[in-house]
């Protein structure tokens, strides 16, 4: 192999599991001493539709789950072997010029699409590129990430594993473990004999207001033991007033943050997280062993990591307040005992090191491969 091998990490804006994942690879190889890429072909080769279709992902998702359930189990009968749609082509040629000048000894891609691209676009660059795909869902896998080109699918766990198989063959399957932040790996987190007083929960909010508001109330009624930490990400200006009137009616409990890299601190000082069931959310709360409620599932997409998180003993689906309230009351009582048993089987399942196995696992594959 290389003295410095080199890896093109490919990424799409449509949903934050695929650029958290390209990033926190990206990391992990950097500390092995690969030079890394990390790039968007269609934000570069189609930015104006990337931009658009961004904000209506994000809408449907948020607003219309049930309608994106059915754009996304349409797509199952898609064949993306055939390019859909003509705007693609320019993604297609943005991603052949990032080949043709970085010159990477593998390609990562975590977004399904990227590998139908280089097989229509291998003629036109040297020699034969390993593609690698990262798969950012657990259990529910679309057929776009099982009918892709590549020569090798890095999963979340072994339930995901055996599930793709068919028709993905079971030795190009690896269990890595979603790509959190390295820094997972070695922070320390809440011992399963604390105290719990006060129960601090973060909350992830979505870009609903009167979501928050009704569910943030919810968990502070449960006990004056309950501190509440929000997290209103780049929403800010959507949430800031309902988040202080919260703050306001329960003084000295709630405290408001806006966007921030200190997800993992958080989620390693908090007793549970409260949000919804995105990839990354879903694995950097397992990575931190810090038991989850989710407030909000879109159907099809994140009901497999719903049941990982599930089959972990780690979390459960409550997306009404009624239910968060009745979920955070049961897990405190008998001394936080629903709590505790919740953060053994995430400690059980260990699984804080993903990019650092997966990492290691792209460049041992170079290594075999050249």
């Amino acid at each position: 192999m290389k003295e410095t091998p080199r890896i093109l990490i490919v990424t799409a804006a449509f949903g934050e599991g695929h650029n958290s994942a390209a990033r926190n690879m990206a990391l992990a190889l950097d500390a092995e001493g690969a030079v890394c890429q990390v790039s968007d072909p269609i934000l570069q080769g189609a930015p104006m539709t990337t931009a658009i279709v961004s904000r209506a992902y994000r809408f449907v998702t948020n607003r219309l789950p049930w309608v994106w359930h059915q754009i996304y189990k349409s797509t199952d009968r898609c064949d993306f072997t055939k390019r859909q749609l003509p705007v693609l082509r320019y993604p297609e040629k943005a991603f052949g010029r990032m080949i043709d000048q970085f010159k990477p000894d593998a390609i990562v891609s975590t977004y399904p699409l990227y590998p139908y691209f280089l097989r229509r676009i291998r003629q036109g660059i040297n020699g034969s590129v390993p593609m690698i795909t990262v798969v950012t869902d657990s259990i529910e896998i679309n057929a776009s990430w099982l009918r892709a080109p590549c020569d090798h699918w890095l999963v979340t766990d072994a339930k995901t594993r055996e599930r793709m198989d068919p028709p993905v063959p079971v030795d190009k399957i690896t269990a890595t473990g979603f790509p959190v932040h390295p820094r997972f790996a070695s922070q320390d987190t809440l011992a399963e004999d604390d105290a719990c007083s006060p129960f601090r929960i973060l909350y992830f909010a979505t870009t609903n207001p009167h979501m928050l508001s009704s569910q943030g109330r919810a968990l502070l009624d449960v006990s004056s033991e309950i501190r509440l930490t929000i997290v209103m990400g780049r929403n800010v200006r959507k949430l800031v007033r309902r988040a202080k009137a919260l703050q306001q009616a329960y003084p000295g409990r709630v405290r408001l943050i806006g966007w921030t890299r200190r997800v993992p601190k958080l989620l390693a000082h908090h007793h549970l997280v409260v949000g919804k069931a995105g990839g990354a959310t879903v694995h950097e709360a397992i990575a931190a062993r810090c038991p989850m409620l989710i407030h909000h599932l879109v159907p099809g997409q994140e009901e497999g990591n719903l049941q990982l998180l599930e089959s972990i003993g780690g979390g459960a689906l409550a997306n009404a307040p009624r239910l968060l309230k009745g979920k955070v009351t049961g897990l405190l009582a008998n001394d936080a005992g629903g709590w505790r048993e919740m953060k053994r089987g995430l400690i059980r399942h260990n699984r804080s090191d993903g990019s650092q196995v997966a990492a290691r696992f792209v460049l041992d594959y170079i290594k075999a491969t050249q």
